[in-house]
């Protein structure tokens, strides 16, 4: 079965929790995220890949999903 989403679905990222204590590899998907600083919040179109990212880190992001109005 496939997931079918929107082509153009917005996913609103928030970094809610520090990455002190956790793995490089999780600091480094939240820098190619796009994030610089803690309680910044970004908009990022919904795909697989990041999707993926977000999977990885989903303990120290808030996600939510944006509706085009």
């Amino acid at each position: 079965m496939q997931v079918v989403r929107d082509p153009v679905a917005k996913l609103r990222v928030t970094w809610k929790k520090s990455a002190i204590g956790y793995n490089k590899g999780q600091r480094m998907t939240l820098k190619a995220l796009g994030f610089r600083s803690l309680n910044q919040t970004i908009v990022h179109s919904d795909s697989l890949a990041v999707r993926g990212m977000l999977n990885k880190v989903r303990h120290l992001v808030q996600v939510e999903e944006v509706s085009e109005e």
